[in-house]
């Protein structure tokens, strides 16, 4: 096979995703129209464009073996990740609400990718098309998250992800037309749960415009807002604790909810994954808690509703804001900065390192502990009641290591940039992490990522694509070995 007829595979997924990309640029015209704002217009020719660009491709690589390779598989996901993105830009760029490709590059970037950083400002008067499709970036980008969780990621073995491989999965010839069906369901899922998380905000109080793209970003736990003060803009209880419980769901296992309406309730309450999650968060919660209230900034259960509501957005990686966590002392800064990295279950669309990797280092160091005090004893680490394979201990060990070498890497170069030190740091955590917010006056809760440089806004666009493909994906790219035949 010459490498052109291997990059064909590649080519041709990347058109039909390309294409449906362009399809859905027709939903924020028909918005925008609607509203009798010329600004349909530019979706249009962004969506025709895009459209026949995916088309093309698509068309000029058909007839080909439906089989991946790994190595496929590993590109493929990369090249139409970045292709995306691309196209996804350019509204953005063509509406002139950014003043650079850059810039719309980012935004697209951070709404595939469910980051939620934004560089728009004056978001409470933007068109209502680019409104919905900012909203629209973060739905379609978590749900291609958990399609690539189940279907890809664990074909590939990245960071322990062969943990949850399904047995229909076993050979990568099956990974297509298995993850059609299976997304056929999962869809469906996402669609009912953002449905009914739309119809809450409303009954919460808000219009039905803002409802519908909070409760897109809110299941695809992206934080993308329709104002510029987050949440925080609505001061309203009600919607706060609705966007708790739906940030919440959207961190679960989605293959967990099909499994329920099959009629089958015990995975959902018996997975270690989901009860670590659900352990953590409460601990951090009222940790949080604790923090509002001896800071004197949110009292009693007021302090309780802030602190749940902006834990569980940072750990699931949403990043809205309803207040400036950064004033609650420089403890909150730190605690906030640490739990960022946590992320929610794999499978869903929450992010960071994920909680049961958490699991195996603890499964993992317990063995060995147990090992050292019994030398003669046999002792093996558990997962969900079954045996962890070594090469997944050494896999999520990897995982770990790169993760922290990679944090590290972009913190330096920020640093280097030109921001300072906090900066730097919460910016590079919180790209890999795909949070959002980050620390300080700059790019926190109550700040922006419009005033940064273009490198800056590179390297942070570059880090959320590295952490939201799990690292592997994209840095086994940078190995001359992975393009020997």
């Amino acid at each position: 096979m010459t490498a052109f007829s291997e990059f064909r595979p590649v080519m041709l997924v990347t058109g039909l995703l390309v294409a449906t990309l362009g399809f859905a640029m027709l939903l924020p015209a028909l918005v925008d129209l609607a509203a009798e704002n010329d600004d349909w217009m530019i979706f249009a020719s962004a969506g025709t464009m895009t459209m026949l660009v995916g088309l093309g491709l698509f068309a000029a690589n058909r007839g080909i073996p439906k089989g991946l390779s790994t190595r496929q598989a590993m590109l493929m996901t990369v090249v139409s990740w970045i292709a995306l993105v691309a196209f996804g830009a350019l509204p953005f760029h063509w509406s002139g609400i950014v003043p650079s490709y850059t810039d719309a590059f980012f935004e697209s970037m951070s709404g595939l990718t469910t980051t939620g950083a934004t560089v728009i400002t004056g978001l409470d008067t933007a068109p209502p098309g680019l409104l919905f499709w900012r909203g629209l970036l973060q739905w379609l980008g978590g749900l291609g998250i958990i399609v690539m969780a189940i279907a890809v990621l664990p074909m590939l073995q990245i960071g322990g992800m062969q943990l949850f491989k399904a047995e229909a999965f076993d050979t990568a010839e099956k990974i297509l037309p298995r993850a059609t069906q299976i997304s056929t369901s999962i869809t469906l899922v996402f669609i009912a749960m953002t449905g009914i998380c739309a119809v809450a905000y409303m009954a919460a109080g808000m219009t039905a415009d803002d409802a519908v793209i909070h409760a897109m970003t809110t299941v695809a736990t992206g934080g993308f807002s329709t104002k510029d003060a987050s949440i925080g803009y609505f001061n309203n209880p009600g919607v706060e604790w609705i966007a708790v419980v739906f940030m919440f769901l959207g961190s679960i296992p989605f293959l967990l909810y099909v499994q329920m309406l099959q009629g089958r309730f015990r995975p959902i309450l018996a997975d270690d994954q989901v009860k670590a999650f659900v352990s953590f968060l409460a601990v951090a919660i009222l940790a949080g808690w604790m923090m509002a209230h001896f800071s004197e900034n949110h009292i009693g259960l007021e302090g309780l509703r802030h602190s749940a509501f902006n834990v569980v957005s940072i750990v699931t990686g949403t990043g809205y804001a309803s207040t400036d966590y950064g004033l609650w002392g420089p403890h909150a800064v730190a605690f906030f900065f640490i739990i960022m990295f946590v992320g929610g279950c794999a499978g869903s669309t929450s992010c960071g390192i994920k909680i049961f990797r958490f699991q195996v280092l603890i499964e993992a160091v317990r063995q060995h502990v147990s090992q050292v005090m019994y030398p003669n004893g046999v002792f093996r680490a558990h997962f969900n009641g079954k045996p962890i394979q070594d090469r997944v201990i050494a896999s999520v060990m990897s995982f770990f290591f790169l993760f922290m070498a990679s944090f590290v890497v972009l913190a330096i170069l920020l640093r280097l940039s030109g921001l300072d030190t906090v900066t730097a740091l919460s910016g590079a955590g919180t790209a890999l992490s795909n949070v959002g917010p980050g620390l300080g006056d700059i790019i926190g809760p109550s700040g922006n990522f419009q005033s940064l440089s273009d490198i800056q806004k590179w390297l942070l666009a570059a880090g959320m694509l590295l952490g939201r493909l799990e690292l592997f994906t994209v840095l086994v790219l940078f190995l001359p070995r992975f393009w020997r035949s």
